[in-house]
């Protein structure tokens, strides 16, 4: 059943914010690995950072095409990463702005959107995403955050999101 905005009801979809850490290859495979066993979907989700204002347009312009570009090469390489899931094609939004409320955003404008999918850095601190949406914003997400903890090889992340 089709929804204003021209999302299609039902089908299971997993955002998964990219950078270009390691935990956020990570949260894409498991996300991808997801999809593919429940009939789902991606949500790929790249946020960049406001450019702050530069008094001259021309290089206000050049610094935005940089980003942006920038942005499209995270994205290449995510897709890479989904390869071997060659049936998936997921829907890319490149956003600017605060990565927490982009991401809030995305969740409110997809019906279909049944986790967040974070991968959390190995070691000390698991990112700042990672900490905002599961400390004091994660009672009020209006769907479930899943974590995947970043230090997972390919065997475990693969045993674990496809249940084997």
């Amino acid at each position: 059943m089709a929804v204003p905005g021209g999302w299609e009801l039902n089908m299971r979809t997993y955002l998964v914010v990219i950078d270009e850490t390691e935990e956020a290859e990570v949260a894409l495979r498991f996300a991808a690995r997801r999809a593919m066993k429940t009939g789902g979907a991606v949500e790929i989700l790249v946020v960049m950072d406001r450019a702050e204002f530069v008094a001259w347009g021309g290089i206000q312009a050049t610094m935005e095409a940089e980003a942006r570009e920038h942005a499209e090469d995270v994205v290449a390489r995510a897709l890479d990463t989904l390869g071997e899931e060659g049936q998936l094609s997921p829907a890319i939004h490149v956003r600017q702005g605060a990565a927490a409320p982009m991401i809030r955003a995305a969740i409110d404008a997809n019906p279909n959107i049944a986790a967040l999918v974070l991968g959390a850095a190995p070691g000390g601190n698991p990112g700042p995403l990672v900490s905002h949406f599961s400390g004091s914003e994660a009672g009020n997400l209006p769907v479930p955050s899943m974590l995947g903890p970043g230090a997972l090889n390919r065997e475990a992340l693969d045993r674990l999101s496809c249940g084997r």
